[in-house]
C-alpha cells in the first residue's frame, strides 16, 4: 500500500548497474519514493581509486536515509550471475515489482580499431544482459500482477538522416554504443506488445542529454589514472521521471520511448 509520499512503498526494485551515475541517482529516488531497492552492479569492492564506492556503500546510502536496500554482486555478461540477481532477490524481498537495466559499457573506437573484445563486451553488457534479466525477470513480475521495466538508453539510439554528412558531424568515440541502444528500444517495442496481457509495462527512458556521471569522466580519462574526477552531474531529471513511470498501473503506460527533461516537464515533476 502506498504511502503519501511513497508512492513505491510495498515495491521491490532492481537497478543494474547502480553504483554510480545514472543507476546510482535512480536507485537513491526509487528508494526515496519507498521501495526496497537492489543494488546490483560488480563494483563489490573499489575498482578506482578516483571513484571508491561499492554496492554496500549505495545500500549504506539508501539506509541512511532510512530507505531498504540489499547490495547483489551482478555481472551482466554471465547467465548465471543475471539469474541469480532475480532469485536472490526475490528469496529475501518475498517478490519483484521493478527492473531497470541501466547497466552498460562504452569502449572507444571505430570498426576497424575496436579490440574484438571490446565489440563482445558491448554486445554482451548492453544487450545480451537485459535479455537475461527480463527473461527471468517475467514470472516474478507475472506474479505479482504486474510491474514495470524501465531500459535505459540514449539519444545515441536515434538514427541519422541519409548522407551524405559534414565532416564535423562524425563521431568518432564509440562507433557500437548507439547501436546497441538501439537494439534495446526495439526489444523494448516488441516486449511491449507481448507482456501487454501480463501487465507488465516496458518503457525505455533517456537522458536528454549527455550526463556527465562518473563512468562519462572516467572514459574522458581513461588514459590518466591520476586525473580528478571533475564536474559529476546528479541525474535528478532522470530519478523523478523513474519514479513517475514506476507509479502507474502496472500495463497502462507502456511502449514508450522517452526522454527524461521531456517527461518532468509534461508531468511537472
Amino acid at each position: 500500500m502506498a504511502e503519501d509520499g511513497k508512492p513505491l512503498a510495498g515495491k521491490v526494485a532492481i537497478v543494474a548497474g547502480a553504483t554510480r551515475g545514472i543507476g546510482h541517482d535512480i536507485a537513491l529516488y526509487l528508494a526515496r519514493a519507498g521501495a526496497s531497492t537492489v543494488i546490483a552492479a560488480r563494483s563489490d569492492e573499489v575498482t578506482d581509486p578516483r571513484w571508491p564506492v561499492t554496492i554496500h556503500d549505495v545500500v549504506r546510502e539508501i539506509e541512511d536515509e532510512g530507505g531498504t536496500g540489499l547490495a547483489i554482486r551482478l555481472d551482466m555478461r554471465d547467465r548465471e550471475s543475471c539469474q541469480a540477481c532475480i532469485e536472490d532477490t526475490v528469496a529475501h524481498f518475498g517478490r519483484l515489482d521493478i527492473l531497470v537495466n541501466n547497466a552498460a559499457v562504452q569502449a572507444r573506437g571505430m570498426i576497424e580499431t575496436m579490440a574484438e573484445r571490446h565489440i563482445d563486451l558491448m554486445l554482451e553488457v548492453n544487450v545480451r544482459g537485459p535479455i537475461l534479466l527480463i527473461r527471468h525477470a517475467i514470472p516474478h513480475l507475472r506474479a505479482v500482477g504486474g510491474g514495470h521495466v524501465i531500459n535505459i538508453s540514449s539519444r545515441g539510439a536515434v538514427n541519422s538522416p541519409p548522407g551524405p554528412y559534414p565532416v564535423e558531424d562524425r563521431r568518432p568515440t564509440s562507433y557500437l554504443y548507439g547501436p546497441t541502444k538501439a537494439a534495446l528500444d526495439r526489444l523494448n517495442q516488441q516486449l511491449a506488445l507481448e507482456h501487454q496481457k501480463d501487465n507488465i509495462s516496458f518503457n525505455c527512458l533517456s537522458p536528454d542529454h549527455q550526463v556527465t556521471t562518473p563512468g562519462v569522466a572516467l572514459l574522458r580519462n581513461i588514459d590518466d589514472p591520476d586525473e580528478p574526477l571533475l564536474d559529476i552531474e546528479i541525474a535528478h531529471d532522470l530519478g523523478k521521471s523513474a519514479v513517475w513511470i514506476c507509479s502507474q498501473p502496472p500495463g497502462s503506460y507502456t511502449g514508450n520511448i522517452l526522454y527524461d527533461t521531456e517527461v518532468v516537464a509534461e508531468h511537472g515533476l
